[in-house]
C-alpha cells in the first residue's frame, strides 16, 4: 500500500532510564537510522512516574552528542500532567533545558477526573510555553472536550501527537484518537506521528497510526515530522539546530 504520510522523525521514545523500557539511546538511534529517520527524540518519563530515576538524567543529557548513528538525537522528556490546574512534574528550569517536551496524562501520576476537570487541565497546558507536544491524549480515562481544546492547542502552537502505542497497548483509545485527528484536520492543527517506543525495535514504526490518518484523508503538510520541509520548519520554530 502506498502512503502519502511517511514520517522521517520519531519524537517520542524511551530508554533504560524509564525502567519499564528496555533499550539504550544508541540502540534507539541505530533503529531510527535503519528506518531512514532523520531525527529521534529521547523522551523519558519525568519525576512523578513511579519507576523513573533521578532528575540528573535530564540535566546531564547535555553530554549526548547531537548526532548518534547518523541521526539527530533530541534531548527531551515526557512530562506528566499531575493535577487539573495543568501542573507539570518538572520545573520550568528543567523543562527549558530540554530540546523537546511532551506533556501526557498517565494513570498513577494524573488523577482520574470528570470531562470538565480534564478539559481545564489541558487548557492550562495549552498556555504553558514550555510544552511542545501533547502526548497520547486519546486515552478514554482522560476524555475531555475535544471540540474546545483541540483548536486551542493549535492556537497556542502545540503539536498534537498521534501515538502508535495507543493502537498497540491502549486499544480503547482508537475512536478518540480518530476524533482528535479529524478535529486537527478540520482546524488545521499540526500533529506528530510518534511510536512511543519502549524497545528499540518499535522506533520508527507507525503503521496503524498512518492507516488511520490515511483513512480520514489527513493532510500530510500538517504532520510536522512527515517531510524534510515540515521537519525543518518545526526545528526552526523551536530554535533547534541540526
Amino acid at each position: 500500500m502506498s502512503y502519502s504520510i511517511h514520517p522521517i522523525a520519531d519524537f517520542h521514545t524511551h530508554t533504560l532510564f524509564s525502567p519499564h523500557a528496555y533499550s539504550t539511546v544508541t540502540e534507539n538511534a541505530a533503529a531510527a537510522a535503519k528506518c531512514g529517520m532523520l531525527a529521534v527524540a529521547c523522551t523519558d518519563h519525568a519525576e512523578a512516574t513511579p519507576d523513573t530515576g533521578h532528575h540528573w538524567h535530564f540535566t546531564n543529557m547535555k553530554i549526548l552528542p547531537p548526532i548518534i548513528e547518523g541521526v539527530r538525537v533530541l534531548r527531551g522528556m515526557e512530562a506528566n500532567v499531575i493535577d487539573f490546574t495543568g501542573r507539570i512534574d518538572a520545573s520550568p528550569k528543567l523543562r527549558q533545558q530540554m530540546e523537546l517536551v511532551i506533556a501526557s496524562m498517565h494513570a498513577g501520576t494524573t488523577p482520574q477526573g470528570s470531562v470538565e476537570e480534564v478539559t481545564q487541565a489541558w487548557i492550562a497546558v495549552a498556555a504553558d510555553p514550555d510544552i511542545d507536544i501533547i502526548g497520547h491524549s486519546g486515552t478514554p480515562r482522560y476524555a475531555f472536550d475535544y471540540e474546545t481544546v483541540i483548536p486551542l492547542f493549535g492556537q497556542c502552537g502545540k503539536v498534537v501527537e498521534i501515538n502508535e502505542g495507543s493502537f498497540r497497548v491502549r486499544r480503547d483509545s482508537y475512536e478518540n484518537c480518530k476524533r482528535i485527528a479529524q478535529l486537527c484536520k478540520q482546524h488545521g492543527v499540526r500533529i506528530a506521528v510518534n511510536s512511543d517506543a519502549h524497545f528499540h525495535m518499535h522506533v520508527g514504526q507507525f503503521q496503524e497510526s498512518i492507516q488511520m490518518l490515511e483513512e480520514i484523508g489527513f493532510p500530510p503538510e500538517l504532520v510536522v515530522n512527515n517531510s524534510r520541509e515540515t521537519l525543518e520548519a518545526f526545528f526552526n520554530e523551536k530554535g533547534l539546530a541540526w
